[in-house]
């Protein structure tokens, strides 16, 4: 059969990269080796939020008292938990099932390899091999959870992010590897349900190292008092898993010291490694750097008529940045003319408890690009609505340039955070200055007058501080 278009990878880049060239008139198919919808809908964002939420309702439950409410003790239902967060992401995965065939989308069941002259060989799961060809063909085949040479995933005792979801028993004791995204917001769930939680963190600077310094040291401060033992700047030398529980070593990394952690269930949770091994890459001679397909800003490899979106392409490996490629992709080859994707004004989220959010520029990396710039910060503690809902821990912190008002970056920690960012992806995005967020009336009580009481805060203009 031939097509216009194949997307090999049906996560939010693949099925968004397919549907919207079928909205452009192309005959597409997508091929997808385990369940539509990708890690991101199955095995990612969609399934730990819904862990998360399960987490969040609990612990209101336990502070019901605060909000003049008695509730009998109450407990987690592990079981019934992991249960929930799989229906809702196989519910999701169905969606992305009817949006395809909506689309008049061919799904393409098994394992694809590219092969010369714009075809592709998909493989069943009972071994029966077809060809198909197109005139373009995107790979958007995601990634997985990296392993580290010194902590061997073996999916019963030392485990990676699918596992970590779908477990059979509540673990007692966890030691969390990597305070990222995903290590962060495990470390919350589990500790929020009863599991002893520790985390250890390679880098100096602790919890979402990647993030603003001052969000690291409130989400830490918080994981801290919430019991989270966090071992920052520290290294895992090795895991014993021979005996009935695991036996983590441990070193400073600043005095040397080590330390032995033991633990029922370890979870690797150290970044990601693109999924680009057996694709057929290096006998089409498709330009790749330690596994990542090297791309223009339109998302075109070296080798015409092939493209690569997503994860395993440079950049941040986030679903909305997938989404957002491949729609860019698309629509590139249908002749439009898209802007490049601006990947300093791409917002990351983090879903703990309190959440975080931020966009652009860190204030250290804006004093190194050369700006002079303004900085305010306004605290939940100030904040009505925060007060109200019982949760005014965090803050928002802003970033302008002091010349021109430039909106450079947005650091955010607190409750529904996660929400308030696309303000400022917005602002920026329409090149808005910090006078304008300012002037800009914003609705009393919400969580997001703190965003202008911020930028009021950067222009000594603060009412509530």
């Amino acid at each position: 059969m031939n097509f216009d278009l194949i997307v090999i990878g049906s996560g939010p880049g693949g099925y968004v990269a397919a549907i919207r060239a079928a909205q452009l008139g192309m005959n597409v198919a997508v091929v997808e080796r385990e369940s539509l919808g990708g890690i991101c809908l199955n095995w990612g964002c969609i399934p730990t939020k819904a862990l998360l939420k399960s987490a969040q309702v609990f612990e209101y439950i336990k502070h019901a008292a605060d909000y003049g409410i008695t509730v009998d003790k109450a407990k987690p239902d592990f079981e019934n938990i992991v249960k929930r967060s799989r229906g809702v992401a196989d519910g999701m995965s169905k969606g992305i099932q009817f949006l395809l065939r909506k689309n008049k989308i061919t799904v393409i069941d098994g394992n694809a390899k590219l092969l010369r002259g714009k075809m592709v060989e998909v493989t069943a799961a009972d071994g029966k091999k077809s060809e198909y060809s197109a005139n373009h063909i995107v790979l958007a085949t995601g990634a997985r959870a990296k392993a580290l040479p010194n902590l061997p995933i073996d999916g019963t005792k030392v485990i990676e992010y699918r596992k970590a979801m779908s477990l059979e028993k509540q673990p007692k004791r966890l030691v969390v590897v990597g305070a990222g995204a995903i290590g962060v917001e495990f470390a919350y769930f589990y500790n929020t349900i009863g599991t002893e939680v520790t985390v250890v963190e390679f880098l100096e600077q602790g919890l979402v190292p990647r993030e603003d310094p001052e969000v690291s040291k409130e989400l830490t401060k918080i994981f801290k008092k919430e019991g989270i033992n966090v071992l920052a700047n520290t290294s895992v030398e090795s895991v014993d898993t021979n005996g009935k529980t695991c036996k983590v070593k441990t070193k400073d990394r600043k005095t040397g010291a080590e330390n032995i952690i033991e633990c029922d269930v370890v979870l690797s949770a150290a970044g990601v490694t693109p999924n680009t091994e057996n694709l057929g890459l290096e006998a089409l001679g498709i330009t790749t750097d330690r596994g990542v397909v090297k791309v223009d800003e339109f998302y075109r490899t070296n080798v015409p008529g092939i493209y690569a979106i997503g994860d395993i392409v440079p950049g941040p490996a986030l679903a909305h940045v997938a989404s957002a490629e491949g729609i860019i992709c698309v629509e590139a080859i249908a002749g439009h003319h898209p802007q490049p994707l601006d990947y300093n004004n791409i917002p990351s989220c983090t879903y703990c408890w309190p959440e975080i959010a931020s966009v652009g520029y860190t204030e250290q990396a804006a004093k190194d690009a050369g700006y002079e710039i303004k900085v305010g910060k306004f605290p939940f503690t100030a904040s009505g609505k925060a007060k109200a809902s019982g949760s005014a821990s965090g803050f928002v912190k802003l970033i302008f340039d002091a010349k021109y008002g430039e909106f450079l970056g947005a650091h955010m920690i607190g409750a529904n955070v996660t929400e308030m960012i696309a303000e400022v992806v917005v602002a920026r995005k329409l090149e808005t200055t910090g006078l304008e967020i300012v002037k800009a009336v914003h609705p009393h009580p919400t969580m997001s007058e703190a965003v202008m009481e911020a930028a009021a805060a950067a222009y000594g203009e603060v009412i509530h501080l």
